[in-house]
């Protein structure tokens, strides 16, 4: 089973980079990254150390329902492409552990497929529950619960 994965779409990015609401109705914070951990959810590539990031409430749903979370992201102060591929980013195998979730085209979880696994095991893990015809993308968090990226069938 192929799949593509997206970072969050630049419109959206641009929008809060512009000084826009997020999810919580505030602009984003500008914060100097510390540390490794502070991955971008536009281009998933890992802000470096002392580089500016913005830090936002961020909803991965077009609409309001009991199953849109929401939760704090990072994003790069300067431009960065919109990741798209047909692989995980190298560095969500460190991801540990990470949280996977499938979803219906409703955007309600469906339960049996989430699970907590090795960053390792989130290729074959996206690939098996999209391989059922009752899910329609797939979600990966952080342990944190932190939304990481979407992935769909190709």
């Amino acid at each position: 089973m192929t799949f593509v994965v997206r970072g969050i779409e630049t419109e959206y990015v641009e929008m809060v980079r512009s000084g826009g609401s997020d999810a919580n109705g505030q602009p984003a914070l500008t914060r100097v990254a510390l540390g490794a951990a502070n991955p971008c959810r536009h281009c998933l590539k890992l802000i470096a150390e002392g580089e500016q990031k913005l830090v936002l409430a961020y909803r991965p749903f077009d609409r309001l329902q009991p199953y849109a979370e929401v939760g704090p992201i990072f994003l790069h102060h300067a431009a960065c492409d919109r990741y798209v591929s047909d692989q995980l980013p190298t560095w969500f195998a460190y991801l540990q552990p990470a949280i996977v979730r499938g979803y219906g085209r409703d955007n309600w979880i469906r339960y049996e497929t989430g699970n907590v696994i090795p960053g390792s095991g989130l290729t074959a893990a996206c690939q098996e529950i999209l391989s059922d015809p009752d899910v329609a993308y797939v979600h990966i968090r952080s342990k944190f619960n932190c939304f990481q990226c979407r992935v769909d069938r190709a």
